[in-house]
């Protein structure tokens, strides 16, 4: 068992190392998928713990000999993030768990965020009338992001939390293990946004903001945004429709 821990958290060495037990009789589930995110209590603290899946053979070997794993890229970016002024929930540590030297679960543990909202509340096509500030925001949040090079390519409404005070919005990312620090143009970030769901109004808004920070035109921001957004759209339908098919496939 492999154990990264943030230095800020030196107290919570002693439990950290009985994580996977711990993990799997205790928490709350977040949600439970491929991955499994959990929120644990500890003395003073809640955690979340985001469980990665034990990886196929081929990635096994690369995450054990030639790649960082998920967990340990969502660690280090979350510290880098946080060093560049940007909100992401306190990174606490990583684990990875080998058998045979292969990477088995691998472990991210972060802070619990108490109360909070996501972006995912403008993914149903509702009205976004007098809630422009908070797409507003995100778009100016984006944009610094991109100026400073930052690119998080899990883009999407689940991976946004914020909180409000009155028109003051705070905003948390997460799922930070796929990123780029890179030089971002126009096309290149307007295409940032493929991931993220709401209706044209939603993408009006968030054009706006986003142009107008960087010094872009408002129409060909829209027109990219909208792009890739629709052709992102279509993409999911379409394997959607395939994972169905097998699916009747191997019940026929």
């Amino acid at each position: 068992m492999k154990l990264v821990l943030n230095p800020a958290f030196k107290e919570l060495e002693p439990i950290l190392k009985n994580l996977p037990g711990l993990f799997e009789q205790q928490g709350e589930i977040i949600y439970k998928s491929r991955n499994e995110l959990r929120s644990i209590a500890v003395p003073g603290l809640t955690l979340n713990v985001k469980r990665y899946r034990i990886p196929i053979f081929i990635n096994r070997i690369a995450y054990s000999f030639f790649r960082s794993s998920k967990a340990s890229r969502a660690f280090f970016y979350a510290l880098k993030l946080k060093k560049m002024g940007f909100g992401t929930p306190e990174p606490i540590a990583y684990l990875e768990s080998k058998t045979f030297g292969l990477l088995g679960y691998s472990y991210f543990v972060s802070e619990h965020i108490a109360t909070y909202r996501l972006m995912r509340e403008f993914s149903d096509g509702s009205d976004v009338t007098g809630r422009e500030y908070i797409i507003e925001a995100l778009g100016v949040l984006v944009a610094r992001m991109h100026e400073a090079g930052i690119l998080h390519l899990d883009l999407s409404v689940g991976n946004i939390m914020f909180q409000e005070k009155g028109q003051d919005i705070r905003f948390w990312l997460v799922d930070l293990n796929r990123m780029r620090f890179c030089k971002i143009g126009q096309e290149k970030g307007c295409r940032n946004f493929e991931r993220l769901r709401g209706n044209d109004d939603f993408f009006k808004v968030l054009a706006h903001s986003y142009a107008k920070e960087r010094g872009f035109d408002t129409s060909e921001c829209l027109a990219t945004m909208l792009k890739y957004k629709y052709r992102s759209v279509q993409t999911f339908r379409a394997r959607a429709e395939r994972k169905q098919k097998h699916r009747k496939f191997k019940a026929s």
